[in-house]
Protein backbone atom coordinates (compact mmCIF):
# COMPACT_ATOMS: atom_id res chain seq x y z
CA UNK A 1 0.00 0.00 0.00
CA UNK A 2 1.31 4.08 -1.37
CA UNK A 3 1.23 6.81 1.06
CA UNK A 4 -1.55 7.61 -1.38
CA UNK A 5 -3.61 5.08 -0.53
CA UNK A 6 -3.32 5.80 2.95
CA UNK A 7 -4.03 9.62 2.51
CA UNK A 8 -7.25 9.08 0.12
CA UNK A 9 -9.67 7.34 2.71
CA UNK A 10 -8.04 9.86 5.44
CA UNK A 11 -9.53 12.66 3.26
CA UNK A 12 -12.79 11.25 2.62
CA UNK A 13 -12.99 10.86 6.02
CA UNK A 14 -12.41 14.09 6.63
CA UNK A 15 -15.50 15.50 3.62
CA UNK A 16 -18.19 13.13 5.48
CA UNK A 17 -17.22 14.77 8.94
CA UNK A 18 -17.25 18.52 7.19
CA UNK A 19 -20.73 17.38 5.75
CA UNK A 20 -22.22 16.30 9.39
CA UNK A 21 -20.61 18.80 11.49
CA UNK A 22 -21.44 22.03 10.59
CA UNK A 23 -20.27 23.28 13.90
CA UNK A 24 -16.63 22.35 12.44
CA UNK A 25 -17.15 22.35 9.02
CA UNK A 26 -14.56 24.55 7.73
CA UNK A 27 -12.06 22.46 9.95
CA UNK A 28 -12.77 19.21 8.75
CA UNK A 29 -12.65 20.72 5.13
CA UNK A 30 -9.39 22.23 5.70
CA UNK A 31 -7.91 18.66 6.61
CA UNK A 32 -9.58 17.10 4.00
CA UNK A 33 -7.65 19.79 1.46
CA UNK A 34 -4.64 18.59 3.11
CA UNK A 35 -4.59 15.03 2.70
CA UNK A 36 -5.51 15.70 -0.87
CA UNK A 37 -2.71 17.45 -1.35
CA UNK A 38 -0.68 15.24 0.99
CA UNK A 39 -1.94 11.73 -1.92
CA UNK A 40 -1.19 14.10 -4.92
CA UNK A 41 2.92 14.50 -3.66
CA UNK A 42 2.90 11.09 -2.77
CA UNK A 43 1.84 9.87 -6.14
CA UNK A 44 4.14 12.30 -8.01
CA UNK A 45 7.12 11.34 -5.40
CA UNK A 46 6.25 7.75 -6.33
CA UNK A 47 7.11 8.48 -9.84
CA UNK A 48 10.54 9.66 -8.62
CA UNK A 49 14.05 7.61 -8.50
CA UNK A 50 15.68 9.92 -5.85
CA UNK A 51 19.06 8.78 -4.66
CA UNK A 52 20.51 10.67 -1.31
CA UNK A 53 23.65 11.45 -1.64
CA UNK A 54 25.43 13.85 1.12
CA UNK A 55 27.30 17.06 0.49
CA UNK A 56 30.90 16.32 -0.28
CA UNK A 57 32.96 17.30 3.02
CA UNK A 58 33.93 21.17 3.29
CA UNK A 59 37.20 22.50 2.12
CA UNK A 60 39.27 22.57 5.62
CA UNK A 61 37.37 19.63 7.22
CA UNK A 62 39.70 17.65 9.48
CA UNK A 63 36.84 14.62 10.23
CA UNK A 64 38.23 12.56 7.34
Amino acid sequence: MTMRDEYLPRAAEFFARARCDTSQRAEFENLAKSYLRLAMQADRNSHLDVAYEPPPPKLGDKSE
